[in-house]
């Protein structure tokens, strides 16, 4: 089975191609490496031992699907490539309306004009918001987003299940994933944000590197134990592990419609603090941090239920918060190193 991958250059992306690799897929890769280096397909052919197809190329024009559909015969894509800051999303909407949502509309078209019936989509737990339980399960309701970005994800899903619907053999997952950190543990692939990263744990791993200034906690006055936010911190390997699952499952639907969505996380709840603490005991290394106010568009608390994935996807974490800090740091320190 021959799978394309938007974004396969990217953070999530270039683990997951290696994870598709050890299950037995062929890939095919597509990235303009707007937020992502080539150093990563490099990083990748040299884990699998071989040369990866790749197509450079933006996925919001037509033209780019008409070259991959024509030249490759494809089974299934697992849609990765977006914007995905919070803060930016909140200070540029439109961008991330055209490429996030503009670009998913364009790719469904053409998959439907080439007959390619099998998606996975890149979704997020952006899409419940601020919850009003804890842990979250899949039947949690869909709130209001906290951010631009938090709506494309939103939209995105209704547009996919919507297109499922109309159509007669067309199958699709949207994965809800918490917050992916680490590395693979070759250090040969991992987060590169391009410019100051919007997530938590590059910057830690800068600030500590020496190439930031103390490292920025928004909001020590939340509802929390410690008054940090509380997300769900899952090792990137482990999520790239869910995406190969969900891919089994859909080429085994064969004729007739089929969608789901799944929460993709640890199940387990941990603040800013926490990832700092165990970030220093992982490392033995000190975290420079200073208090700032809160940050638009974040939520307080959340964190996943993985029962729906476990028992029908049939996948689990395996890695530990520690395990993630410490080839994040690895990486890191790889970096430094060129």
């Amino acid at each position: 089975m021959k799978i394309l991958v938007t974004g396969g250059a990217g953070f999530i992306g270039s683990h997951t191609v290696v994870e598709l690799h050890n299950a037995g897929y062929e890939t095919v890769l597509v990235d303009n490496f707007s937020n992502s280096e080539k150093s990563a397909i490099t990083g990748i052919e040299t884990i699998i031992g071989q040369s990866v197809t790749l197509y450079e190329g933006d996925i919001s024009e037509a033209a780019t699907w008409d070259t991959l559909f024509t030249e490759q015969k494809i089974d299934g894509i697992i849609h990765f490539a977006a914007n995905k800051a919070v803060g930016e999303s909140v200070v540029n909407p439109l961008k991330y309306y055209k490429n996030n949502i503009s670009a998913t509309v364009l790719m469904l078209q053409k998959m439907l004009e080439y007959g390619v019936q099998n998606l996975v989509f890149s979704s997020s737990c952006t899409v419940y918001g601020q919850p009003d339980t804890l842990p979250v399960t899949e039947n949690s309701a869909v709130q209001p987003a906290m951010s631009p970005y938090g709506n494309t994800k939103q939209v995105c899903e209704e547009i996919i299940k919507d297109t499922v619907n109309s159509e007669k053999d067309f199958h699709a997952i949207s994965l809800r994933y918490f917050n992916p950190i680490g590395a693979h543990e070759s250090v040969l692939i991992g987060e590169l944000p391009l410019g100051v990263p919007a997530n938590l744990v590059p910057f830690l791993t800068q600030s500590v590197a020496g190439l930031r200034g103390s490292l920025a906690v928004f909001g020590d006055d939340y509802p929390t134990p410690d008054g940090t936010a509380v997300r769900d911190y899952i090792h990137v390997v482990d999520l790239a592990k869910a995406h190969v699952s969900a891919l089994d499952l859909l080429l085994k639907q064969g004729e007739g419609q089929y969608y789901d969505f799944f929460n993709i996380g640890t199940g387990t709840g941990s603040s800013v603090l926490d990832v700092i603490n165990a970030f220093e005991a992982a490392t033995g290394l000190k975290v420079d941090y200073t208090i700032k106010p809160r940050r638009d568009g974040d939520v307080v608390a959340v964190y996943a239920d993985c029962t729906k994935s476990n028992e029908i996807l049939g996948w689990k974490t395996e890695k530990t918060l520690t395990d993630a800090l410490g080839d994040a740091w690895n990486w890191q320190k790889k970096l430094i190193e060129k």
